[in-house]
């Protein structure tokens, strides 16, 4: 008999009139991720060239210019509240009526964004839901000159109808290349040198640093920044090995670098380089547990954000000698407390969050930045739109459910995935009575992409920037249509099935007889339901989470598991169990309403006929 496997929780056209607008602008499920919620005024300006119309705090002496149609029009205006390079604010001035204001207090931009069409900041302004509702009725765009976007509520942008666009891109370099700036300086303790002799020390057996040729770098994230990262590293001599739970294989190798689980990578280290993004699921994973696990001297270097590290943690690493030296540019707070025992610490060194402090790398943002706040203010979709776009209000009506489904099931899907072997290739499979030309599934497509990468990254994912997100991480997705022979079937879709090809699994009962990882879903009186795991038949609610377990099939396991679950206050949505053959194996799906805790789970895992289980979030 097999021994259970416990598999824990990962350590995120023509215009109506305007009644009716307004009308099926109400009737959008705010809930939708790739709707705007209804501000249709806001919405049409963004899907149109023609500016919004005037609110009366436009300032009356703004330039007016001629469109297409030979007609005078004003020019938008927008409001650039920190620093951006003059390569930028020339492409903004093209097409806009540009006014810089540095340093407001948060007062003073509440007191001054209802006169502008689009916000550009950076990381220090805060673009809050208050900021947003000041801007309502006028302000159409939020760029933000950077990747982050931690400081912008998309939620309450979506809700205004107000676009957030970024610039992910031109900063990669800098920030891979600050990266080895303190990887070097680091083990060659050149801070630490420099103040000292400073200080009128000459201190060279205390100094004595270690090198790099033959070591093993982990690169704990490996999207643009660490891929980079990674290629730099090769070029020093080192090792390079690498976790990110969404990475392809092929891309790693060919770059040089393993893909391995993040148990491996730490504890095969002698340096870590931090390259995730900030999401529930990476907060603080550096934390006592993790540097347990390390070599005794590990070095760590983080150029991402502060979060991804518990900072007590990591001094009480440092002064056991757990942890050799941290070298770091981002922190939980920034900036900083004066006192911060981390900051202060010795073998700490420390930048304030330099990582795209080149003048390229800033000219670069700008400009990105800039050419799409202009874009966005045209009325292009851009593919660096970081929140929702526009659907038409009948799709969204008739669609709701599935796209609510769609995303369900790439969101399982890529937790069954094992982290090291990365999605290769995807396939959604829609079964339909309706004709390619009755049956538009890009929002459905979008949706998908949206559950199989949002948990894994900090990538926010919509109809608009979906297939650009895909393409960017090598993820390739394809689509079928399996006609369904009931031409007076009323409902859109009978089911979506997602396949993920070239996978290690998690939980070997979502294996098909072909090796992929199966999930099969319907939508059942408006609600989406998981129908198929691998090759088993189930019927459950995707409400809540899930828990899977693969069991010998035998009387009494409900009750088990059941009682379990009962004496530790969990309590059951629902129970479904499929089986192949009678007496053979099965698969048991439960909806809980809570998540069960470490020990819990490691109970069901001990029941002798379970064969393997696996929680997953919804």
């Amino acid at each position: 008999m097999a021994a259970s496997r416990a598999l824990l929780p990962a350590q995120h056209a023509s215009a109506s009139p305007a009644a009716t607008r307004a009308r099926r602008a109400a009737a959008a499920p705010s809930w939708l991720p790739v709707a705007a919620a209804p501000r249709l005024r806001a919405q049409r300006a963004i899907l149109t060239p023609s500016p919004a119309p005037v609110a009366s705090e436009r300032p009356a002496q703004r330039i007016s210019r001629s469109g297409s149609d030979g007609a005078l029009r004003p020019k938008p205006a927008v409001l650039v509240a920190e620093k951006l390079s003059e390569a930028g604010l020339a492409v903004l001035r093209e097409f806009a009526d540009v006014e810089c204001a540095y340093g407001m207090s948060p007062a003073e931009l509440l007191a001054k964004v209802a006169q502008f069409d689009a916000l550009i900041v950076r990381s220090g302004t805060k673009v809050t839901r208050e900021v947003l509702e000041a801007g309502r009725g006028r302000l159409r765009v939020v760029g933000r000159a950077g990747v982050g976007i931690d400081n912008v509520d998309l939620q309450a942008a979506t809700e205004a109808g107000c676009l957030v666009v970024n610039a992910p891109t031109a900063n990669t370099i800098a920030a891979a290349e600050h990266g080895i700036a303190l990887l070097a300086s680091m083990a060659r303790n050149v801070a630490q040198a420099d103040a000292a002799l400073k200080a009128g020390k000459w201190q060279r057996n205390k100094y004595v640093g270690v090198s790099l040729v033959g070591k093993t770098l982990a690169i704990m994230g490996f999207g643009k920044v660490g891929s980079e990262v990674a290629r730099r590293a090769k070029g020093l001599g080192m090792h390079v090995i690498a976790h990110d739970p969404y990475a392809p294989a092929d891309r790693a190798r060919a770059i040089g670098a393993e893909l391995v689980s993040f148990d491996e990578a730490i504890a095969r280290a002698d340096f870590i380089s931090l390259h995730m993004p900030l999401i529930p699921t990476t907060s603080k994973i550096f934390n006592d547990e993790s540097f347990a696990k390390m070599k005794t001297g590990v070095r760590i270097i983080n150029v991402a954000r502060g979060g991804v590290i518990d900072e007590d943690a990591l001094v009480r690493a440092l002064d056991s000698g757990k942890v050799a030296q941290a070298a770091l540019d981002v922190f939980t707070v920034e900036p900083p407390p004066k006192d911060s025992k981390l900051v202060l610490h010795e073998n700490v060194t420390v930048t304030p969050h330099l990582g795209a402090s080149t003048v390229e790398a800033q000219e670069g943002v700008a400009i990105e930045i800039a050419e799409a706040v202009v874009g966005a203010l045209r009325g292009e979709l851009a593919a660096t739109a970081v929140n929702a776009p526009m659907v038409p209000a009948e799709v969204m009506s008739e669609l709701a459910p599935y796209v609510s489904l769609a995303e369900k099931l790439g969101r399982l899907a890529v937790q069954l995935v094992a982290g090291e072997s990365g999605i290769k290739g995807v396939k959604v499979v829609y079964t339909t009575a309706r004709g390619p030309d009755d049956l538009d599934t890009r929002l459905l497509r979008a949706m998908v992409t949206k559950g199989i990468v949002e948990p894994v990254s900090s990538t926010f994912v919509n109809l608009v920037n979906a297939d650009y997100t895909a393409k960017q991480r090598g993820l390739r997705i394809t689509e079928e249509r399996v006609s369904h022979d009931s031409p007076a079937a009323e409902a859109p879709l009978e089911s979506i099935q997602v396949r993920l090809s070239q996978v290690q699994s998690k939980f070997a009962g979502a294996i098909s007889d072909g090796g992929d990882i199966v999930l099969e879903g319907r939508v059942k009186y408006g609600v989406p339901h998981l129908t198929l795991v691998g090759p088993y038949e189930v019927d459950v609610s995707l409400e809540g989470n899930l828990i899977l377990c693969r069991q010998i099939d035998q009387p009494g396991m409900i009750g088990k598991v059941g009682n379990i679950l009962g004496q530790r206050n969990v309590n059951i949505s629902f129970m479904s169990v499929g089986r192949t053959f009678r007496g053979k194996q099965a698969i048991m799906a439960i909806g809980v309403d809570e998540e069960p805790d470490k020990e819990t789970l490691e109970k069901i895992g001990g029941i002798p006929a379970i064969e393997e289980f696996v929680f997953l979030e919804l």
